[in-house]
Parts: structure tokens; sequence; C-alpha cells
């Protein structure tokens, strides 16, 4: 349809007319930025997720009280006792259940005070760690039996994101005036709250806050393939022991899958109604493009008449215009996955520096080649009807044109 000295010409006309092609470049290449950006942190969000569900929380289960008593040690008469852990142990499908609590207290190293989330695990049935995927950067996990030792969250050991100097192991810091010493730090989790978390035994949480008679959430391990039965027995097994009836809980038990199917819901619809404002917009190039090649039909039009005098056929004329159409969405989509990858890269890295590395994009080939092809073929089809248009040019009166 088109051979070498066409493509020539064609590349010769659009360089004629830079100011026009750029333009017509630009607003392709807007849309195709915004729809690489978005896809590439959609799939490393999905990918996270997924890696999450896959991992060491997919055959977790969490029963918390209803209110804001676990979470800010506010204290709003619904607890979560030894007695509802027995319960839950005893429930089929449950391989273990652990309990956790939670305060939030006042942290000192040298001259600097912060706040902080600390919270209890039990050493020998550390499922709450397993539900994050935590996992040793530095030192070790706390041990049965220990006392005044503590693990901290990854963002304690850098300068600055904490306190002013990052601790190392065997470190002491002061926690509502008691002296406790770091034993290990936590890998990267990926956000501020949790890369800021203080972890220590639940025996010792008892000693520190004897009168702390509630726990923040329970946790359970279950049969991954049964697990909607398992949450559903555990949910009647607790009503039965605190005489609630259906729909009157002051609990609530959901599986992590669960928690993390709903975040995916809510990430579809974010990432969807993005994606659709980026292909709005593509649409708009897509008809800016068209016209542009009306245009230049239009300022050609003796130009054809030429080309056709002389040989040319209406499908080498359909062919020049067809190419330099998708020629600019090609040159499009290149500067546009160009330039979405320049701004991915700076934004993951800003948000490295604050503490959300789970926020990362996903590069692949197929995200390269897919935005640049659909940027091609968007060229291609917006310039399909004035191909035709030019094809169909009658030679006599194309001639005569002024």
């Amino acid at each position: 349809m088109i051979n070498a000295e066409s493509i020539r010409y064609s590349l010769r006309n659009l360089n004629h007319r830079k100011g026009r092609s750029f333009l017509t470049v630009f607003s392709i290449l807007v849309g195709i930025a915004t729809i690489f950006i978005f896809l590439s942190f959609g799939i490393g969000l999905y990918n996270y997720t997924q890696n999450l569900a896959s991992g060491g929380s997919a055959d977790k289960v969490l029963i918390m009280a209803k209110g804001l008593s676990g979470a800010t040690g506010v204290d709003n008469g619904i607890n979560l006792t030894d007695s509802d852990l027995r319960v839950v142990k005893r429930v089929a499908g449950v391989y273990k259940a652990t309990g956790a609590y939670t305060q939030v207290v006042q942290t000192n190293y040298r001259d600097e005070k912060k706040y902080a989330f600390l919270i209890s695990y039990d050493p020998t049935n550390p499922i709450l760690l397993e539900s994050f995927n935590a996992k040793i950067y530095n030192g070790r996990f706390l041990q049965s039996g220990d006392t005044r030792d503590i693990i901290l969250g990854y963002n304690y050991m850098i300068d600055g994101k904490i306190f002013k100097k990052g601790l190392s192991i065997n470190d002491e810091i002061k926690i509502n005036g008691t002296k406790l010493k770091v034993v290990g730090f936590l890998t990267s989790i990926g956000n501020p709250q949790d890369d800021s978390n203080i972890y220590i035994s639940n025996d010792y949480f008892k000693t520190m806050y004897p009168n702390k008679n509630s726990y923040a959430e329970l946790i359970a391990k279950v049969d991954m393939k049964n697990v909607d039965n398992v949450v559903s027995n555990i949910e009647r097994a607790l009503r039965n022991e605190r005489n609630q009836k259906i729909g009157e809980e002051d609990f609530y038990v959901e599986s992590f899958q669960s928690l993390l199917d709903s975040y995916a819901s809510v990430l579809n619809i974010i990432i969807g109604f993005v994606v659709l404002i980026a292909l709005i917009s593509v649409l708009v190039s897509a008809i800016n493009t068209a016209n542009t090649m009306v245009t230049s039909v239009l300022e050609r039009f003796k130009e054809i008449g030429v080309l056709k005098s002389i040989g040319a056929r209406n499908s080498e004329i359909f062919g020049i215009f067809l190419f330099e159409s998708s020629f600019l969405g090609f040159v499009a989509g290149i500067l546009g996955v160009s330039l979405g990858f320049i701004m991915t890269s700076v934004g993951a890295s800003i948000l490295k520096n604050i503490g959300l590395s789970f926020l990362s994009p996903f590069y692949s080939v197929w995200l390269f080649a897919g935005c640049i092809l659909f940027a091609t073929l968007t060229g291609a089809i917006s310039g399909v009807i004035p191909a035709v248009r030019a094809s169909k040019i009658n030679t006599v009166d194309a001639l005569r044109y002024e």
C-alpha cells in the first residue's frame, strides 16, 4: 500500500509542517502518559495486594470489637478477652489463634519525644507478624520470656524519619518512662504508620499495663480452603458466648482476603475512573488528529492532483495520509510512555522517601508496547476518513483547485 518513496515523502511533509505536527503529537502524548502513569501505579498496587493475599495473610481471620477501644487505648466498654480467645480456638477450622494488645505511648530517645503505637504479640505464636509478611531486617524477633526487649519498625533506623539520629541494635529508648532495649528491626512494610510501630511481647505488655483487660484484636489462622465457613462459625460461637443475636454483635469477624478484595474493588473503581478520563483525553486527541489530517488534505488538494496525474494510485494516496497519521500516533506513543516513565520514576522516588514505598509502579514490556501500539492505532484510526477522502479526489478537479 505504501513504498519507501511514499514514506520519505510523508516524512518530508510532516517536517514541513512541524508546528502542526508537534501540536498533534502533544495532544496524544498527554493522554498516553496519563494512561501509562495510572496503569503502572495501578498494576503495582494490584501486585502488592496479590502478594499479601498469596502470602502470610491468605489464611488469617481478624476479630475486632466494634468501636475505637483497641487502636486508641480508649475504653468504650466493648472487650475482647481471654475467654473470647478460647472460644475462637475451639472453632472447627481454626488451627491456632492469638490476641494482640495496642496502646498509644510516649517514646523518648535522647532529648526527643514522639508518640507511637505499641503493639504486642505472642512470640510463640506470631500470627500477627505473619499476617503482613513481617521479616527481620536487622537483629532478631522477640523470644518467649523476653522482658524489656522490643523490635521496631523500619523507619526507626533511618536518620530524620522518626528521631534525628536513627537507632541501632541494643540502643535503649524510654516508653512511658520505662527503658526498653532494641533487639530487632523489621523490613519496610511500605507505609509510614506500619513502619513506625513498636512491638513487644504480650507477657511484658501485661506487666507494663496490668489493668489492660481487652485485646485490640484477635487473629486466627484457619483452613484456607474453607475460610468463609470458618468466619461464619467464629461469628456464631462468639454470639453464643456473648449472648447476642444476629445483627446485634458488638464485634466483627473478617478474613484478610475479604479486606483485600474490598480494597481491590475500590481500587478498580478509582483506576477505572481515571483511565476513563485519560481515554476521553485520547479521544479528543484523535479528533484533533483527524482535524489536522482533514486540513492537510484541503491544503494539499492540488498537490494530490499532481501526484495522481503522474501515476499515483488511489491506494498509494490513501497509504500516504494513513501513514502520516499513524506515524504521528507512533511518535506520540513513544514520547508519552517516556514522559510517563520519567514521571512515575520520580513519583516512586518521592513516595519511597516519605515512607510510601508500597505505592510503587510496575513496568513491563507489554505496558510500554501496549501504550505505543494504542497511540499508533489512535493515530491510524483518526486518519482513515481523511485518507479515504484524499484517495478519492478527482484528478482534474484537483489540478483546477486554487
